[in-house]
């Protein structure tokens, strides 16, 4: 029974901190808002993140990161035929030039 009550309080605390660092509040101020000891907030905190550092690496939840996606800079040539030509913009210029060149004298 006293690992069950171990357990309840852990995943308390784990919960507690985890909404604690959504909020955007101080310390003092959660705690206060909550009704809980700050002393009780700040061991329990670094228990966790010893607990945490002690579990074996296969144990370990991944952690996520923020993505953003950026597309690649697109060079846009139109010819005077209304053909649009995109390629990236680090393409050689002699490349394009070469593509250009060969779409015109195609398009006569």
């Amino acid at each position: 029974m006293a690992g069950k009550r171990r357990s309840d309080r852990e995943q308390f605390w784990r919960k507690t901190v985890a909404a604690w660092e959504k909020s955007g509040q101080s310390v003092r101020a959660f705690c206060s808002s909550r009704e809980l000891q700050e002393p009780s907030f700040y061991s329990w905190r670094r228990t966790l993140r010893e607990r945490d550092r002690q579990q074996p690496a296969t144990k370990r939840l991944p952690k996520f990161v923020p993505l953003r996606v950026v597309s690649d800079p697109i060079l846009e040539v139109v010819l005077p035929s209304g053909l649009v030509v995109r390629a990236p913009a680090g393409i050689d210029p002699d490349t394009v030039a070469t593509l250009i060149a060969a779409l015109r004298s195609a398009a006569c």
